[in-house]
């Protein structure tokens, strides 16, 4: 199981790429919401000057913002404005997933013959996007995709109401509500991208994981597992370094990280003589995440760990195999999450 140093460069190459499409999204989305934004803000903001003016003395109340036809108006258009972002959010990430499960499905053989002799390496196969497999990918995280966006408008449109209804009538002073009523509609209005976010760049994840494991299996005679790989950096995640280089059986989904996880999943060859190589077979070059943290200055690993996490750490009662805890959701899937403290409790540790 040579993991080489191409290896990890071929992982990291297929990541960067895989992450351009996340952050291209990412632009997209974030532009299409910033411009809604403005096309539905001045309607909203005449709407509440309106209602502000027509109230007694300034203050408003929720039946009087509820019975406002102009304000009513305004929030119709950005139900509207939620609903097409939605749909054209929908539409990207959609569309990206053949392309980003035929490069997780292409890199794969290459990665994998990266951990042979030249003499063994065998011509990469055809990935076939036709293949019912392949399909079953794109299918399913279509699914997920749609099931967990469609909602969005729906809640982002429920909140905008409510914050724009609560507590306005505190206070006298006509601009520092109208103020207040439209920081509470947009951050209402952002909440919807923060979640559009986070489906985009999960989703698109778990789909490059998902192919990368069907193209494992279709190379299971010479694959033993796969491992765990992590990009060992400053805002590495304590979860993400205590499962980095772990181990497992092909048949296993992952890695199943947290949401917005960036690990991969990298196949790991049979030893040389399981394969019949009458070779001698370098050291795995995979980098040991223990030895890498251990490394680094008193700032970063208290940045990563936190203050209780790393005197737990430095006490010896929180080594890094246990930063990691595999959490259930039946609304989404398992994923690896930072694990809670040891018993003794944050405060004595912080205390100590």
């Amino acid at each position: 199981m040579a993991v080489t140093a191409k290896t990890l460069r071929l992982i990291a190459r297929i990541r960067a790429s895989l992450l351009s499409v996340t952050d291209s999204q990412t632009r997209e989305l974030v532009a299409a919401w910033a411009t809604a934004w403005d096309a539905v803000s001045g309607d909203l903001e005449l709407a509440i000057a309106r209602l502000i003016i027509d109230a007694d003395e300034g203050t408003v109340t929720r039946a009087q913002a509820l019975r406002a036809t102009r304000l009513q108006s305004a929030l119709g258009v950005i139900s509207g404005q939620l609903t097409r972002l939605v749909s054209d959010a929908e539409a990207r990430m959609i569309g990206d997933l053949p392309g980003v499960v035929r490069a997780a499905g292409e890199a794969q053989a290459e990665i994998i013959a990266s951990q042979l002799p030249r003499s063994e390496r065998a011509r990469p196969a055809a990935w076939d996007l036709d293949d019912p497999q392949l399909k079953a990918i794109v299918q399913r995280t279509t699914e997920r995709i749609t099931s967990q966006l469609w909602p969005i408008s729906a809640e982002a449109d429920a909140v905008i109401r409510r914050e724009l209804v609560r507590g306005i009538a505190a206070g006298s002073n006509p601009r520092q509500t109208a103020a207040r009523m439209i920081q509470r509609a947009e951050g209402g209005f952002n909440g919807g991208l923060s979640r559009a976010l986070v489906i985009s760049r999960t989703e698109t994840l778990d789909a490059h994981r998902a192919a990368a494991k069907a193209a494992h299996e279709a190379h299971a005679e010479v694959l033993a597992g796969w491992v765990w790989v992590t990009a060992l950096s400053p805002r590495t995640c304590p979860a993400c370094l205590g499962m980095a280089g772990t181990e497992h059986p092909l048949s296993e989904p992952g890695p199943q990280g947290h949401q917005q996880c960036k690990c991969s999943r990298g196949p790991l060859v049979k030893s040389w003589r399981d394969l019949g190589i009458d070779l001698p077979e370098p050291a795995s070059a995979l980098p040991d995440a223990q030895e890498w943290f251990g490394r680094q200055p008193v700032k970063v690993q208290q940045d990563i760990l936190g203050p209780a996490r790393y005197k737990a750490w430095r006490g010896g009662k929180y080594p890094i195999d246990r930063w990691a805890v595999k959490k259930p959701n039946a609304d989404w899937r398992p994923s690896y999450q930072v694990s809670p403290l040891p018993k003794g409790g944050r405060s004595d540790l912080l205390a100590s």
